[in-house]
């Protein structure tokens, strides 16, 4: 075999053999063990899926009753304004682009006489079961295209919920018969019932007095609680 070929072959091996030694020492010197306990985690965060919550779904609309008592329906003429160009509010008044509001609360939605509704406003009666009561009204007037899908009303919406009890507690009144304002909820906190042997009129007589308690009003019971 010629020399130069064995001479270059052996280079060649020698520096193989010289690559897997300093790889293999390397190795033994820098190696180093895995952390029993990583340094720190991390976790990421969970997401709920009820509505309203972050990466949930919408969140639940703000009730409206609870401002109708006190909105202001003047204030409500001022904002129907914005309104006037496609509908009309006196009775018997026309249709324009949109169906004549007179009478809208409590009727059901999409069956004004004589109005062409769009598909997605059909879609939102499910047959004329829904009706314009005041929360559907103040939803519907929030965002029209967004919580209605389809609808052919352009308005962009009232994003101020007293805007809107303004707006609805006006329209109201454009009826010969306006529907009622919703009940004003419950308030303060609900008496505690007595507990079980003990009398509903205060301490039995002859019951010894409590701390800066006179006799006197030991015995005398405790007026009933007004209904």
């Amino acid at each position: 075999m010629n020399p130069y070929v064995n001479m270059g072959v052996g280079a060649l091996l020698g520096t193989v053999f010289v690559l897997m030694t300093v790889s293999i020492a390397s190795e033994g010197i820098f190696h180093s063990e895995a952390p029993e306990k990583e340094g720190f985690a991390i976790v990421a965060e969970e997401t709920s899926a009820e509505p309203g919550a972050a990466g949930g779904g919408e969140a639940a609309p703000e009730p409206i009753g609870p401002l109708l008592a006190t909105a202001d329906a003047s204030a409500g003429e001022t904002i129907f304004k914005k309104c006037a160009s496609c509908h009309t509010v006196e009775k018997g008044g026309p249709n324009k682009v949109g169906p004549n509001l007179w009478d809208v609360v409590n009727r059901p939605v999409a069956s004004h006489e004589g109005f062409s509704y769009s598909a997605g406003m059909q879609a939102f009666s499910e047959g004329g079961k829904v009706v314009w009561d005041y929360e559907h009204l103040s939803y519907f007037l929030e965002a029209p295209k967004k919580h209605v899908p389809g609808t052919a009303m352009g308005f962009a919406g009232l994003k101020k919920i007293d805007e809107r009890a303004n707006l609805i507690a006006w329209l109201r009144e454009h009826s010969d018969n306006p529907a009622p304002l919703p009940a004003p909820e419950a308030t303060g906190a609900t008496e505690a019932a007595p507990a079980e042997g003990q009398s509903e009129v205060g301490p039995a007589d002859g019951a010894a007095p409590v701390a800066g308690q006179t006799a006197q009003e030991v015995q005398a019971p405790a007026p009933a609680p007004a209904n």
